[in-house]
């Protein structure tokens, strides 16, 4: 399961997009690299690299056309909406494609004041255990058939799980088939790895 910039640009290839699939078909002629390197930790970070290339590009574009709206006298800056009319009793959610993923939020207001709201960040659904189903979430199986060199070093594990950009404090517990652990290592954001 793919998430994020990587999600997004094997959608557009599949999809055909041709502003995207140049920019993947780029990358890989450089690099000298097969399509399926795109499944890997590899793909992951160079599609952060892809997505930011073709963002930057893009963002000339948008100033342009910004900028020819000001010119005909288009110089809103926010769409009006009137709250009086929100329901004193309401819900709703909104989903959107983040850079790590998917990003959901949902709201609840009671008596005109917010009773419960909920973000479900990308990195919740990218770190998230098995469903009910049993479908493994986006690090576990990430992790399926990585070879570590060195199990008290397992730098390749960390590797694949910083490819997806964790925006969230984490440990690796590396355990045997039997479910003894042999090792947990915390991953700090800022940058270092111990051993704990």
């Amino acid at each position: 399961m793919e998430v994020g910039p990587l999600a997004r640009m094997i959608v557009g290839v599949a999809k055909g997009d041709e502003r995207i699939s140049k920019y993947v078909t780029t990358f890989l002629k450089n690099g000298n690299l097969p399509i399926k390197v795109l499944f890997s930790t590899v793909g992951r970070t160079a599609a952060r690299a892809i997505e930011t290339e073709l963002m930057s590009d893009v963002m000339l574009e948008w100033v342009d056309e910004l900028a020819s709206n000001v010119a005909h006298g288009d110089l809103s800056t926010w769409t009006e909406f009137n709250f009086d009319h929100v329901s004193k009793e309401a819900q709703g959610f909104g989903m959107e494609e983040a850079p790590r993923g998917g990003l959901g939020h949902w709201i609840k207001i009671k008596d005109g004041k917010v009773a419960n709201y909920q973000a479900v960040v990308p990195s919740t659904w990218n770190a998230a255990p098995r469903d009910y189903k049993g479908r493994m979430g986006a690090y576990e199986s990430s992790l399926i058939g990585t070879k570590v060199a060195n199990p008290d070093q397992p730098l390749e594990i960390l590797r694949t799980i910083h490819s997806f950009d964790p925006c969230i404090a984490c440990a690796v517990h590396i355990i045997d088939t039997n479910g003894k652990e042999l090792g947990v290592y915390k991953v700090d954001p800022i940058g270092g790895t111990s051993r704990a």
